[in-house]
């Protein structure tokens, strides 16, 4: 079980990474906290797989049941699988794009809302396709729109006191190891990303659209749920580079994609 990160910590800010929980058969990921003064959110928590050594390390830091957000960047399995049980042990809403806003309540069994008194109507908030921003503690955390990067309806979180950009899938490696080890050299590390945002991504324009927001940003790092984080200034500008050059997604279809099978 790999230990817990601290990826930025000052007076009243933490940031923490986890990687290496998944057992089994699971793919692996990362998830994240941020912390500022007595405000916490939880990114990605993943599912089954992950919900009870993520609550041992959670518990590490203090009482889990305080636990004030949820954020889950899309719908998938390894993003927000277990929301039911993080809705029964902890007071946090889940904050999730308005598009799957209206789906996450298929992970909750009827009985949690109907017999428990769990109101999904107050415990899912909806982030509209523009973002928003989300008072947090002494801060404020930028919720991005990241539509179709991979999700139809996806959302970023960038902190601005760490600095850090929550990117989700975008920038994702396939690839062992933890966030103790820094990628040291670039065009090496591209074999592990190529093929996964070559399928997972939609498009390069897409991709250039969201670069160009991002720029926006003043960015340290970039914090994928997937594999290595990009850290420093030059690693960051050199990802940015490559993805708003890298054809992807329905740039590479063809009609082979669309044959009958045989």
């Amino acid at each position: 079980m790999s230990k817990a990160t601290t990826l930025f910590e000052s007076k009243h800010h933490r940031v923490i990474g986890y990687n290496g929980l998944v057992k089994g058969k699971g793919i692996q990921a990362n998830q994240f906290v941020i912390r500022n003064g007595d405000t916490e959110i939880l990114l990605d928590p993943g599912g089954n797989l992950l919900y009870a050594p993520l609550v041992i390390e959670l518990s590490k830091l203090g009482p889990v049941e305080e636990l004030d957000y949820v954020f889950a960047s899309h719908q998938d399995p390894d993003i927000i699988a277990s929301m039911d049980r993080w809705l029964m042990k902890t007071k946090a809403t889940v904050i999730c794009s308005e598009l799957w806003s209206r789906f996450l309540p298929h992970l909750v069994p009827s009985y949690m809302d109907e017999q428990m008194g769990v109101d999904l109507d107050k415990r899912i908030k909806g982030v509209k396709d523009g973002g928003e921003v989300l008072p947090f503690g002494e801060t404020k955390l930028k919720i991005l729109p990241a539509h179709f990067l991979h999700s139809v309806g996806n959302l970023q979180i960038y902190d601005p006191v760490s600095k850090i950009l929550f990117s989700g899938d975008m920038g994702a490696s396939l690839m062992s190891g933890s966030f103790d080890t820094d990628i040291e050299n670039f065009d090496e590390h591209i074999q592990y990303m190529k093929g996964f945002h070559q399928r997972y991504m939609c498009s390069n324009k897409a991709c250039k659209l969201w670069v160009n927001m991002v720029r926006h940003l003043d960015i340290d790092m970039i914090a994928p749920q997937h594999g290595k984080p990009f850290k420093g200034k030059v690693m960051v500008e050199k990802f940015l580079k490559w993805i708003e050059e890298l054809p992807c997604g329905v740039d590479l279809l063809t009609q082979e994609n669309y044959r009958l099978p045989k």
